[in-house]
């Protein structure tokens, strides 16, 4: 009888407190402990650290600063008719790419990255159009890059032949090619079912896995690009300090006047140079020296940023699927938002090397006020 009691005593409790109070360990969220009375108590959610504070304004200081200054070059070379032509045209495929990267790519990505245990929870639909626009744009600015080294390489190595009509068709043709490579590459697992980029089950949103797929498209994303600028900064490099060399050994130190006699027997002529007309001539060769070492230095920087940016991404995407490991959560995020970062780098280094875009800069806003 008394079993009898404890029992009925026991499923009044249960229905009571509800399933989750008879399961013996608790789900997460739900129930830690109890008073002194049985009542269960809620679990209190983890207090957000200052760090994790500091990292996401950061995140969003990034992808503001990205958009904005990106905008501006767009915007001033729409403006300014100086800049209807190569190689700003280049400049500005380059920054219409680094603009989709913050405005579709990197808010999704800093969703992603606050969201529990990195889970993806706003579809399937939805997911592919992100990384479609991801692989579409990041490659679309890599491979910009590639292009504004072949035309600073041809500049300098071909400067009678490409003429202003080549280098226009020239740069059209790259721009066209740079973006129907990238569309193809970040298009091709919807294509041709390379890979799914969705998990329903573990609620997980990532570029396809596929060995295949990674090795297609980390090559033509990333190494296959590396490799022309890195092949082209050398030529420049090596043509730029060629022709400097020879400016400088053409260039032979004369006293303070030259006269030239002519018929030693006949009425003398005599001309006399000067030094101030020597030295005129002197700095015109010293301006373009200047000028293709600062365009040769430009080149240089950009390619040199853009390698620490997405070296570090692009070796772990090739690696993981090949070797089927994985890097800690914590590290992949690290290098893809160091890869993001190379779009908001980009817009720097062209503004810096050219006082032209400083100038449109300030009269941009001065006519705005």
């Amino acid at each position: 009888m008394e079993a009898a009691n404890l029992s009925v005593a026991a499923a009044g409790v249960a229905l009571t407190l509800g399933p989750e109070a008879c399961s013996s360990s608790p789900s997460p969220g739900k129930v830690v402990g109890s008073t002194p009375g049985g009542a269960a108590l809620p679990r209190r959610e983890p207090p957000v650290s200052v760090f994790l504070v500091l990292v996401v304004t950061l995140l969003v200081l990034l992808i503001a600063a990205t958009f904005l200054w990106n905008l501006l070059v767009l915007v001033t070379i729409l403006r300014v008719r100086a800049f209807h032509r190569v190689p700003h045209n280049l400049v500005a495929s380059t920054a219409v790419s680094d603009v989709l990267v913050a405005a579709l790519v990197m808010p999704l990505s800093l969703v992603s990255e606050l969201s529990d245990a990195r889970r993806w929870r706003l579809g399937r639909s939805l997911c592919h159009v992100w990384t479609s626009f991801d692989v579409l744009c990041c490659t679309a600015s890599i491979w910009n890059v590639a292009a504004v080294a072949l035309d600073r390489y041809w500049t300098i190595t071909r400067h009678l032949q490409y003429t202003p009509r080549t280098r226009s068709r020239a740069s059209a043709l790259m721009i066209a090619l740079t973006w129907a490579l990238s569309a193809l590459i970040a298009l091709a697992p919807l294509l041709f079912g390379w890979g799914e980029a969705y998990d329903a089950e573990l609620q997980r949103c990532q570029v396809s896995q596929e060995p295949s797929y990674a090795v297609f498209s980390t090559c033509g994303a990333f190494y296959l690009p590396l490799g022309v600028v890195l092949f082209v900064y050398w030529k420049i490099y090596k043509a730029a300090k060629f022709r400097f060399g020879r400016g400088r050994r053409a260039v032979l130190p004369l006293p303070a006047t030259v006269q030239v006699r002519e018929a030693p027997h006949e009425a003398e002529m005599v001309f006399t140079v000067r030094r101030p007309t020597v030295a005129f001539q002197v700095g015109g060769d010293s301006w373009r020296e200047q000028k293709e070492k600062r365009a040769a230095l430009m080149v240089g920087i950009l390619i040199g940023v853009f390698v620490l940016c997405w070296i570090p991404f692009f070796l772990t995407e090739l690696i993981s699927p090949l070797c089927a490991c994985s890097l800690p959560p914590i590290w992949k995020s690290v290098f893809l938002w160091l890869g993001y970062s190379n779009s908001f780098f980009n817009p720097l280094i062209y503004t810096a090397f050219n006082k032209n875009y400083n100038n449109a800069f300030k009269n941009l806003f001065t006519k705005q006020r």
